[in-house]
């Protein structure tokens, strides 16, 4: 299916919210239902892109800058960027909201504690015995967004149902057209369409 245009779904929360497992399955839908799109998950971009930047406030923000450029381009040929990214500042994620035109804010409000719970890497265990500094949630702050276009709650869904309320929102707000609100028939999914090269 060609969407008459595209757009960025910018999906922020604390590490280990969930942020990359729910824009997982709302590619998935959105392929099986023939829609060009691209998953620019924080870690794996920052490998391609940033390899020279730190954890730092200015280093996140010209990661983020990097990350709206390149979700910038997909969204203005008809691709839906699906951004997994901590995004801590409000202001970098507004001056994405800004390059990006067509943005729409999923605030993954998942509480800290079960982030931590959450946490295969072990990240916020050595943050809270210090073996690691500048960890979100922790020692740096997280901003969380004061008026997002979604908020999804990982503590009271599954990421099925979490992927599936975030479609019905953009069916609601006006982003995708009224089928995505109803989960898929088996069997009727089309083939992928061709990945971008980002």
């Amino acid at each position: 299916m060609e969407l008459p245009q595209g757009f960025c779904l910018w999906l922020t929360g604390l590490p280990s919210a969930g942020k990359t497992t729910i824009a997982r399955e709302v590619e998935r839908r959105l392929r099986d239902r023939g829609v060009r799109t691209e998953l620019l998950d924080g870690d794996e971009v920052r490998r391609g892109l940033s390899p020279d930047l730190g954890f730092d406030r200015r280093s996140r923000e010209s990661h983020a800058a990097r990350v709206t450029f390149v979700a910038r381009i997909l969204a203005r040929n008809c691709v839906v960027p699906l951004v997994a990214l901590i995004s801590p500042y409000r202001e970098s994620r507004a001056l994405a909201r800004k390059e990006i035109g067509n943005f729409v804010e999923v605030y993954v409000s998942t509480p800290l504690n079960v982030c931590e719970e959450r946490d295969v890497k072990g990240l916020y265990r050595k943050a809270r015995k210090g073996e690691i500094r500048g960890m979100t949630g922790i020692d740096d702050p997280y901003e969380p967004p004061e008026a997002p276009e979604v908020v999804l709650d990982t503590v009271g869904q599954s990421p099925e149902e979490s992927a599936q309320y975030l479609l019905a929102e953009l069916v609601r707000l006006k982003w995708l057209p009224s089928p995505f609100s109803k989960p898929l028939a088996p069997g009727s999914a089309g083939p992928d369409p061709p990945k971008v090269p980002v």
